[in-house]
């Protein structure tokens, strides 16, 4: 018979054997997550500039980023508008090009392989590539649409389209969803296709009956993912900005981030900007912060909304 003193030795030694187990999770946890992003709410709270010790300074690091430093407000909109924009135009081309190939009968690895090769393109050379594609006054696609008597845009040079030219350079390496949406798409039932053929269902109600419930948890991990990456945009508005202001040539220029007229400005090169440009170490992590809590809102609100959408299909 167990007694009390054996009991809770068992617990003692299942309790530790299971933190032996999670030990590698939690050390990854408290080194990469845990400490930094208390590291990054203290020093939210002090001037430091790197070189002399951190002094506490209360709210005036918030005060500064949301009423006194000019280009926030601009960022905070502009990254909005790429998790918004960029991100839905993603997963409905993604999706669109998985059903496309699904239902291609010849040359599917062909075809797979042509639109997963932009995604392997770094983004750079693919940033750099864009911008001389869309220039205004050289580029081919402004001079195709000259000939076919449509109005050009200035895309990178121009505030009101520079945003959406971020979007089409995305969505030209949407590849990596859509070999996600393509795996998904051929795990999908096919008696539940048949059952609605013999039900007399077109093609949407195919779509939006029996495809889309099957698929919804990767579109959701899709949604989520675009989000955060949307989130961090830096390499490509910074690059796209700096060559279409013809600064990226001549490294000795100064160059304010979000050419065109801020208009592609995100709160990563905020970061940056006021980190390792400024030394305002303190302002760079409130608005890390910010960037923290809009990723979590954005998924707590995408999770939340999926879970209500499975309690009304059930």
């Amino acid at each position: 018979m167990s007694t009390p003193y054996t009991l809770r030795a068992k617990h003692r030694r299942s309790a530790l054997r299971t933190l032996a187990f999670l030990s590698p999770w939690l050390i990854g946890f408290c080194v990469f997550f845990a400490y930094p992003l208390i590291s990054t709410v203290s020093f939210s709270f002090t001037h430091y500039d790197g070189f002399s010790p951190a002094t506490f300074s209360g709210l005036k690091n918030w005060s500064y980023v949301f009423n006194d430093y000019p280009l926030f407000w601009p960022a905070l909109r502009n990254t909005l508008w790429l998790v918004v924009v960029m991100v839905a135009c993603r997963v409905v081309f993604g999706l669109g090009i998985g059903m496309l190939i699904t239902k291609i009968k010849t040359g599917v690895g062909v075809f797979r392989t042509l639109f997963y090769l932009p995604y392997l393109a770094p983004p750079v050379a693919a940033t750099l590539g864009f911008v001389f594609l869309l220039n205004p006054g050289t580029g081919p696609v402004n001079s195709l649409l000259g000939d076919l008597g449509i109005p050009a845009p200035d895309w990178f040079t121009d505030p009101s389209w520079s945003k959406p030219a971020l979007t089409l350079l995305a969505v030209w390496g949407v590849g990596d969803l859509m070999v996600i949406f393509m795996a998904a798409l051929l795990d999908v039932p096919k008696e539940q296709y048949e059952a609605a053929d013999l039900d007399g269902a077109r093609a949407w109600h195919k779509f939006r009956y029996v495809t889309l419930p099957n698929i919804s948890p990767i579109v959701m991990f899709a949604v989520v993912t675009g989000v955060i990456q949307a989130m961090q945009s830096y390499t490509q508005p910074l690059v796209a900005g700096k060559v279409a202001s013809g600064v990226i040539g001549n490294s000795g220029q100064p160059f304010e981030p979000g050419y065109p007229d801020k208009s592609t400005l995100t709160l990563p090169q905020l970061v940056y900007n006021l980190g390792f440009q400024r030394f305002d170490y303190g302002s760079a992590c409130v608005v890390a912060l910010v960037l923290f809590a809009l990723s979590m809102a954005f998924t707590a609100l995408l999770m939340k909304r999926r879970g209500g959408l499975i309690q009304a299909g059930e």
